[in-house]
């Protein structure tokens, strides 16, 4: 197995953003990038095992921390859903300058929203995989609803995620009730594949139905029955990344 490469590069607003590059075993069949959950990162279960077993299977995929998760620099209050959109445009930007163009787009719950918004500025993209992708980013804001009077009352709230503490912004906010979505799937030209577990209880399987009615053809669904939203159960996040990298060949031209 070909050793993982640890990169940085510069996002949008400026501190430097951590990846981690999965290079592809054997033949190279194309590149990608992977886009993460909401407070997730690059070291998530979904965002590791999907890229590893994509990388096994000879797609090499770039997994990166958003502004101020995980290993990378900034605060993650500056952020917000175009900021995301905007980083991931630079992680293919920053793949393009390596000798690395990117041809998939993978994108996990809130990061499968900016996927899809991301793939009209990344010249080359040939295929798009969303896994339990919200058909509205605002869908995020159930995660904070407790702390919304206070940041806009203040202007920002601290919000406790998994031990620790963010700040949330107005601006973050407002940003993400602007984001439209479905004008971004319509105006789609790279195939889409939309996977989705029946059973996800964060984000309703009713999102990927919307999602799917949106899209232009190819357009593709897969139900991922079994798994839970964050695909932390065993198996599950290899099972999908099987499924986008044979769904993937027929687009991926190299």
């Amino acid at each position: 197995m070909t050793v993982a490469q640890r990169v940085t590069f510069e996002s949008t607003s400026g501190p430097l953003l951590a990846g981690i590059i999965d290079p592809p075993d054997g033949e190279v069949r194309g590149w990608g990038v992977f886009s993460h959950g909401f407070t997730l990162g690059k070291d998530s279960p979904a965002a590791a095992r999907i890229c590893k077993q994509l990388a096994s299977e000879g797609i090499g995929m770039l997994r990166f921390d958003n502004l101020g998760l995980g290993d990378s620099e900034g605060d993650w209050g500056d952020g917000s859903f175009t900021h995301k959109v905007a980083d991931t445009v630079q992680a293919a930007r920053f793949m393009a300058d390596q000798g690395r163009p990117v041809h998939l787009l993978v994108g996990h719950s809130f990061g499968g929203a900016a996927a899809i918004a991301a793939t009209g500025d990344i010249p080359g993209v040939q295929a798009v995989a969303t896994i339990g992708a919200p058909v509205e980013p605002r869908h995020a804001e159930h995660n904070y609803d407790a702390v919304l009077g206070r940041v806009f009352a203040d202007g920002h709230a601290q919000w406790m995620v998994g031990g620790r503490a963010l700040t949330l912004k107005r601006h973050f906010v407002e940003d993400v009730r602007r984001a439209d979505l479905r004008s971004k799937i319509r105006e789609m030209d790279s195939p889409l594949l939309v996977m989705h577990s029946p059973t996800d209880s964060t984000v309703d399987i009713s999102n990927a139905g919307e999602i799917f009615q949106e899209a232009r053809h190819p357009r593709s669904f897969v139900s991922l029955e079994g798994a839970d939203h964050l695909l932390t159960a065993p198996g599950q996040a290899k099972r999908a990344a099987r499924i986008i990298s044979a769904w993937a060949d027929q687009y991926l031209t190299v």
